[in-house]
């Protein structure tokens, strides 16, 4: 959907009247009936890191449509995910706004924006035909675009597909949702998979934990095609694994943000080596861990940080299954994606 340069990111009455001319959906219209109906005075808002710089300006709007004596506070701890909540807002507010992800811990206090987009599937749809040759097609897309699932499911059907679809486990919201970390809806019986989505950070993922699958990419956001490779991201794996088998001293990290915590996967690393350590921390970075005198970490913590930024950090980062291998405890194909599968 084409905008006016001069008008571009300007968020006045998001959401409401001229919601259907932004790229984003922010539901002002459902946030203010909340905070009216528990006569809110504090209300929290979190977005993911992406989309900050839009808060002041939603927050003008949510002025502008409540009374003066509410007042909006803006989070600004770092927010990659709804396992990410600023726990420490929620409780100082009435109403907490999580925008950008669909729900992931239930909750009366927490009003969850899954910033729907506006822009039109289909065109971008029709060009990734060409690279669907077979008749079963498995369907997955990201929370920004699950109001037009199900209109995607009978486009490919109209189409001739034969479409798979399921719902992944309890960390997951709907049928046909990925995530970050978890790719469970793509668990279907079909050997190609059609992300419809922004961006090849979550179908890359998709990709690493079924490498039996094709993974196509209809990207309507940038208009682009393209099948996902993981032939690189591979070859970094095993590059962190093989420098790790000589470490002597083990940084063990379990991350302290609400839905990121693996306690037990942790404290069993740290009870079967004397030489592994437990470090807690809730923002997992090189410049944190530069500080620790260890040979290699093991992230317990979001997948994406070992995967995604992993060549970053000073000394190997690995994921607990890659561990097992560099200890000698598992053998060297048995690598695999990490995911969160049932974690909160």
């Amino acid at each position: 959907m084409s905008q006016d340069a001069s008008t571009e990111g300007d968020l006045r009455n998001t959401g409401m009247s001229l919601k259907h001319d932004r790229e984003w959906d922010y539901e002002l219209d459902r946030i203010v009936e909340a905070v009216e109906e528990r006569n809110a005075k504090k209300v929290g808002l979190q977005f993911p890191e992406g989309l900050k710089r839009r808060g002041p300006a939603v927050a003008d709007d949510l002025r502008a449509l409540t009374d003066d004596d509410v007042t909006y506070m803006l989070s600004g701890q770092p927010c990659y995910g709804a396992c990410d909540l600023d726990t420490y807002l929620m409780r100082r507010t009435d109403v907490f706004v999580h925008f950008g992800h669909s729900p992931m811990k239930e909750s009366d206090k927490i009003i969850y924006v899954p910033l729907f987009s506006n822009v039109d599937p289909f065109p971008i749809m029709e060009d990734a035909v060409a690279e669907l040759p077979d008749e079963d097609v498995g369907l997955v897309t990201t929370a920004q675009h699950m109001n037009r699932f199900e209109d995607m499911r009978e486009w490919l059907e109209d189409e001739g597909y034969t479409v798979h679809t399921r719902k992944g486990d309890e960390r997951l919201t709907h049928e046909g949702q990925v995530l970050g970390c978890n790719y469970a809806s793509a668990d279907i019986d079909a050997d190609q998979v059609l992300y419809v989505g922004g961006g090849k950070f979550h179908p890359l993922g998709l990709a690493m934990e079924h490498p039996d699958k094709t993974v196509v990419i209809a990207d309507p956001v940038n208009n682009v095609v393209t099948v996902a490779d993981t032939e690189q991201f591979m070859k970094q794996r095993y590059a962190s694994v093989h420098k790790a088998m000589d470490a002597e001293k083990w940084g063990v990290i379990f991350c302290t943000k609400i839905g990121q915590g693996r306690w037990e996967v942790a404290e069993e690393i740290v009870d079967d080596n004397d030489d592994a350590y437990l470090i807690t921390m809730d923002e997992v970075t090189p410049d944190r861990l530069r500080n620790f005198d260890m040979d290699a970490f093991v992230n317990t913590g979001c997948p994406r940080i070992t995967t995604d930024d992993g060549p970053q950090f000073h000394k190997p980062m690995l994921t607990p299954g890659e561990y097992r291998i560099a200890v000698g405890d598992e053998p060297l194909d048995s690598l695999s994606f990490d995911t969160f599968h049932g974690t909160w």
